[in-house]
């Protein structure tokens, strides 16, 4: 339902049941009487209709009212209508109207804003427009509702039209009716539209018209149009908070983090909402450290968080694998009387899952009592991610036993788990059940993945061929994990074609670059890697440099390769050359073919000892005590000198080291590794 001539053409509506049920007469019932002109068994219904706290009871109550022939009474019909939608049981809802012969301006109303707070927008203006053709004429109820259903819809053409039938039916100078029209707008980015009813406004210089304002500087930010945001702002006759955090979280939203962190800082009074803006607003534009250190400072200033801003706070914690905020937040979250909800037990699934600490992340998984798709997925990643392949399909098994249909985004966290454990025959089969049993497409994304899952096993020509077999044509990601298969089995003839496709493709992209230089660099053909270096500067394609973090005693540390930046730096190289020697003196040999340059190989050896990881893993050995665990979060693949390297750590010094790359977790344990050297 996107077209404008809905509103005034003949369309397919709700189908109206003239049944009802049927009105039983019981006997010995005394006849209702009233009181001050409200019916006394009306007046009680609609009081067990509120206090009801579950469909079931609104059931129940609603069996009795038929029982005193009250079903066809509008009040209570309304109060139904609404509590329905507050429970979350539209299809009920629906049943009590169409079951309703004489339907009103109030059971309208309650209906169709039952369907647009529970994203039945579509059927929400279907309903609207039978509304219309029954002759009921809306008031300054129904509107705001229905522009809210438009507005999800994306509609302009369809909330222009309903902007016409507001002018027919003289609301137009409604406060709640404009603000709602502003919004839709806004929303639909007709930027224009909403700036002239902004300015047609006769209280737009009103104390009382803060909302208005609001709404359009929202709008303004929406659409990236800061100045004109600002500029509003300035002019506000007074603001509120909610103006402070509309802007805040525009320039937030547009990657304006310095004005919105000098907006706060200015702001007269905080309220959680400002602190949640500026918390989810850091992680989002990629500055978890701050997002952590916000939260924290919130908690010192006395203010009690939200749901979104511990799920804000935790995704950070997750992002950089900062395990120690993690719990921190998570022991707050127990000790101040927050509820294990779906949405915070999903959080705190993912962070301990994506901080290297599966094990808490499956206790925790298991504590939640309602768990939707999502929870399910979350976990199934977690599994996943670490290498577990028996678990995550253990786990999806579990899901499908109690009722709940995978979705295309759980499929790929199993095909994920096939890939990281070998499962190529298992993962096969996976991918063909995803089509046949639960008939869910393939996206690029599932199809990326099972070139991966076939080129990690070596089985190059198979992957190839099912590119060519692909019903999409094969993208940047598609050819990439080819290539990269390409490179660790050392096909250079496959690798020189897949190259050609990926630079045809994205012609600046490094990778492409960088994988046949390392390709090249790897198999001795200097002359050749240093074209592909020349090529890239020729073009003025610039590689993403790598960084690793790592956390101690709750503070996030980070390095990039060659860093002499940290204020332990000297403590930082020292202590890599004593673990290199004593490496070496248990059998260790740098290998140096991951170095993709033509130098000499002292040199080749100084440069694999300046990666990122391993000054991220020396500064862990220095700063944490003798048997601690050390975490490492890494942007990129682990390199296999440094994979290495880990492993003779963790048998030298006793120590677990549990390195999180761009694909998967290693759990370094007594000179063995969880991927078992398949990677």
């Amino acid at each position: 339902m996107r077209a404008l001539h809905l509103l005034f053409k003949p369309t397919s509506l709700p189908a109206k049941t003239t049944t009802s049920f049927p009105k039983k007469t019981v006997s010995g019932t005394q006849p209702t009487r009233s009181h001050g002109g409200i019916n006394l068994s009306e007046a009680h219904f609609i009081s067990l209709i509120h206090a009801s706290k579950a469909t079931r009871q609104l059931k129940q109550i609603h069996a009795q009212i038929i029982r005193h022939n009250l079903s066809q009474n509008s009040r209570i019909t309304t109060q139904l209508i609404s509590s329905c939608s507050l429970l979350k049981s539209v299809d009920y809802a629906l049943l009590i109207f169409r079951q309703f012969n004489h339907q009103n301006l109030f059971v309208f109303n309650a209906l169709i804003r039952a369907l647009a707070e529970n994203s039945y927008f579509e059927s929400s203006i279907a309903h609207f427009l039978l509304m219309l053709r029954l002759s009921i004429r809306p008031d300054r109820l129904t509107f705001p509702f229905v522009l809210k259903s438009a507005t999800a819809l994306l509609d302009g053409g369809l909330g222009r039209a309903l902007h016409g039938k507001i002018l027919k039916f003289g609301f137009e100078f409604d406060s709640f009716v404009r603000v709602s029209l502003v919004d839709m707008y806004a929303k639909v980015e007709l930027l224009g539209f909403a700036l002239q009813l902004f300015d047609e406004s006769p209280e737009r210089n009103k104390l009382e018209s803060i909302l208005l304002w609001n709404v359009l500087i929202n709008g303004c930010c929406k659409v990236g149009d800061l100045r004109k945001a600002m500029e509003l702002f300035e002019e506000m006759p007074e603001r509120n908070s909610g103006s402070w955090n509309s802007l805040i979280n525009g320039f937030m939203r547009n990657g304006e983090v310095d004005q919105a962190i000098e907006l706060f800082y200015h702001m007269p009074e905080k309220n959680v909402v400002s602190w949640t803006t500026m918390v989810n607003g850091f992680s989002q534009n990629g500055h978890h450290e701050k997002a952590l250190s916000m939260f924290f400072n919130m908690l010192k200033e006395s203010v009690r968080p939200n749901d979104l801003t511990v799920v804000s706070a935790l995704s950070a914690s997750a992002k950089i694998g900062a395990l120690g905020a993690g719990v921190r937040i998570h022991n707050y979250i127990s000790g101040n009387g927050f509820q294990l909800n779906r949405t915070i037990g999903t959080a705190l699934v993912d962070m301990y899952a994506k901080c290297g600490n599966v094990e808490s992340a499956n206790q925790l998984f298991g504590n939640i009592k309602e768990k939707d798709l999502h929870t399910w997925s979350v976990m199934i990643w977690g599994w996943a991610i670490h290498g577990c392949y028996e678990k995550a399909l253990q786990c999806f098994e579990m899901m499908k036993s109690t009722g709940i249909d995978p979705d295309g985004v759980l499929f790929l966290a199993i095909l994920t788990a096939c890939s990281h454990s070998g499962q190529v025959d298992q993962g096969l089969s996976v991918f063909d059940r995803m089509k046949l049993d639960y008939s869910i497409e393939p996206t690029m994304k599932h199809y990326a993945l099972m070139v991966d899952l076939l080129g990690r096993a070596g089985r190059l020509d198979e992957a190839l061929h099912f590119i060519q077999l692909m019903p999409l044509e094969p993208d940047f990601v598609i050819w990439g994990a080819l290539f990269c298969a390409c490179r660790a089995h050392k096909n250079i003839e496959m690798a020189e074609f897949v190259s050609e496709k990926l630079q045809q493709l994205q012609p600046k992209h490094p990778g492409s670059y960088i994988f046949l230089s390392n390709i090249y660099a790897g198999v001795g053909r200097w002359e050749d890697a240093e074209k592909v270096r020349n090529s890239m500067k020729t073009r003025g394609v610039e590689k993403d440099p790598g960084w690793s973090y790592i956390e101690v005693e709750g503070e996030v540390h980070s390095f990039v390769a060659g860093d002499h930046a940290h204020e332990s730096a000297e403590v930082i190289y020292l202590k890599l050359e004593e673990i290199t020697s004593s490496a070496r003196e248990q059998g260790y040999m740098p290998e140096t073919e991951w170095v993709l340059h033509n130098i000499e190989e002292e040199e080749k050896e100084d440069a694999l000892v300046s990666h990122s990881e391993k000054l991220a893993l020396a500064f862990g050995l220095i700063t944490t005590a003798p048997g601690m665990t050390i975490r490492i979060v890494k942007n990129l693949r682990v390199c296999g000198d440094c994979h290495t390297m880990m492993k003779y750590v963790s048998k030298m010094s006793q120590r677990e080291i549990v390195l999180r790359d761009i694909k998967r977790f290693h759990h370094f344990s007594d000179g063995t590794c969880s991927c078992g050297d398949y990677w």
